[in-house]
Formats: C-alpha cells, sequence, structure tokens
C-alpha cells in the first residue's frame, strides 16, 4: 500500500514516470487498490494534461488503454535546467571571454525575434501586437498579466521567469529581452520597471507608452 508521506497520485505519476506506459488494472495491483481508485486519479490527471492515453492494439483480444505522462507530466519531475545553463555560460566565458557569451544572447534574442515577428505579423495595433506578445510569452512560461493605465500605457506583468536562474548571474540577457520586445513591438517607448532576477521584486514590469 502506498505510505502516509507520498500520496496515491504521486505514486501513480513515480509509476509511470518508470515504466513509460502502464494499464489501470496494473496500477491498481502495483499499488494495492481499487482499479476505480486508480481511474478516478487518472481521470483528474488527464484532465490536468499530466498524463495521456493511448489505445494499445494487442494480437489476442480486445484493445486496451495504457497511460503514460504527457511532456507536462514529464516536467513535474526535478529538472535542473537553471543550474545547467549557467554552468555552461560560465565556462564558455571562462574560455573565450563575456563577449561571447554576449553574442550567445544576441543569437538568441535574433531567433526570438524572427519567430514572434512570424506570429505577430505586420499591420496590427500595438495593442494587438502586446496581447499576441503575451500569449507567445506565456507558451514559455511566463504567467504574463496586461493592465492598462489612466494616460493610455500598457502595463506588461511577468509573474514567472524561466530565465530566472541565468539572468542573475548574466543581467545582460534581461537587456537582451528589453531589446527584443523594443524590436517586435516596434517602439522605443518601453522601460523596465521592475525585474524578478534582482530577488528583490516579485515579477518583471514593463511599461509601454502607447501613443497611438
Amino acid at each position: 500500500m502506498p505510505t502516509k508521506t507520498t500520496s496515491t497520485r504521486d505514486h501513480i505519476l513515480g509509476l509511470i514516470k518508470k515504466r513509460k506506459q502502464l494499464t489501470v488494472s496494473v496500477i491498481a495491483l502495483e499499488l494495492d487498490i481499487t482499479e476505480m481508485a486508480v481511474r478516478r486519479h487518472l481521470n483528474t490527471l488527464e484532465r490536468d494534461g499530466i498524463v495521456e492515453t493511448t489505445l494499445l492494439r494487442q494480437a489476442m483480444g480486445r484493445p486496451t488503454h495504457v497511460y503514460q505522462l504527457s511532456h507536462t507530466g514529464e516536467e513535474t519531475f526535478p529538472r535542473d535546467y537553471g543550474t545547467l545553463a549557467v554552468e555552461l555560460l560560465d565556462d564558455l566565458m571562462d574560455l573565450d571571454g563575456i563577449e561571447k557569451v554576449e553574442e550567445l544572447f544576441k543569437k538568441r534574442r535574433e531567433r526570438q525575434r524572427k519567430r514572434f515577428e512570424k506570429r505577430i505579423g505586420i499591420g496590427k495595433t500595438l495593442e494587438e501586437k502586446v496581447q499576441e506578445l503575451a500569449q507567445l510569452q506565456n507558451e514559455q512560461g511566463f504567467m504574463v498579466e496586461i493592465t492598462h493605465e489612466e494616460d493610455g500605457s500598457i502595463i506588461f506583468k511577468e509573474y514567472n521567469c524561466p530565465i530566472a536562474a541565468v539572468a542573475k548571474q548574466f543581467p545582460m540577457i534581461c537587456e537582451s529581452e528589453l531589446l527584443l520586445f523594443k524590436e517586435v513591438l516596434d517602439t522605443e517607448d518601453i522601460e523596465c520597471k521592475m525585474c524578478i532576477a534582482t530577488g528583490h521584486d516579485p515579477h518583471c514590469y514593463y511599461k509601454i507608452r502607447n501613443t497611438n
């Protein structure tokens, strides 16, 4: 039986992680719980996009549903991309100097700009561009919120920063991010008022003046 210190949900996820694909009956047998209880947890996990099902056809008998982790589910397990990225950038700086790191961030910005401009397109208002930019950032996990001030300025807040670990060590990536925003929104009237990477601010806060 699952121990009290670990939830049944976590046991199910751990089991699927180890075995890659499992049926309800196998999970129930492994954890010594009812199939109904397993289905209840799996239904919730599937609804939340953490697991997904595949219909497995067998040589004999009826096809059966197997459960596996989705990409989102895989990401719920510990990963330390930030530390790895910082270590690699530190090594690059030791080998080739800070200029090489700056060049790397520039290439990243150019790649992002091309992808963003393709999505944003042409002929849109600043407001429309900001909304599309928010969608693009949300797809990368930035948790964007847009509000407006009385003077017409657009407030662009990011409550999560997937690159915070890198930004704390190499704040130039934040400068590159601001330049990217200016390029894709086609305006110089953007200020970064707060930054999560400082360790003091609760979110990244950009003020975009709308002169239209």
